[in-house]
């Protein structure tokens, strides 16, 4: 009986994954579907923004030659996984998470990251509220 159940969790695992390649491959924006799967599964976000700032990166330097339209992004994530961590460790796990992606040529240049509890949200939007008015 538990080895059926461990079965059915890694058929469905593996079956999320083929269904994030296969979605991926026919994608405009196969990094940012990737990034969304992967921070979605493992932090279950209330909140996730992906920005794909790479246009504003295309004449830099270290770009020219690149084909890739996906190098350069930027996230604000909301998460209770982040309760009790410092940012330095937030980060962490954010890069843990996408490091395959940094890793392959074309892949992702730089992230810019903004991470938060719900509760840090919160008074963020309680202290720009109290700022408008």
């Amino acid at each position: 009986m538990l080895l059926q159940k461990h079965v059915r969790a890694w058929t469905s695992r593996v079956a999320r994954q083929l269904s994030t390649m296969a979605s991926s491959a026919a994608s405009n924006t196969p990094m940012e579907d990737v990034i969304r799967a992967k921070i979605t599964e493992a932090l279950k976000p209330s909140r996730l923004e992906i920005f794909n700032d790479s246009s504003k990166h295309a004449h830099h330097k270290p770009m020219v030659g690149s084909t890739s339209k996906e190098t350069h992004f930027r996230l604000v994530i909301t998460s209770e996984a982040f309760k009790s961590k410092m940012q330095p460790a937030r980060h962490r796990i954010i890069y843990q998470l996408l490091k395959d992606e940094m890793a392959q040529e074309g892949g992702i240049h730089a992230l810019q990251l903004r991470t938060m509890t719900p509760e840090e949200e919160q008074r963020l939007k309680e202290r720009e509220a109290a700022e408008t008015s």
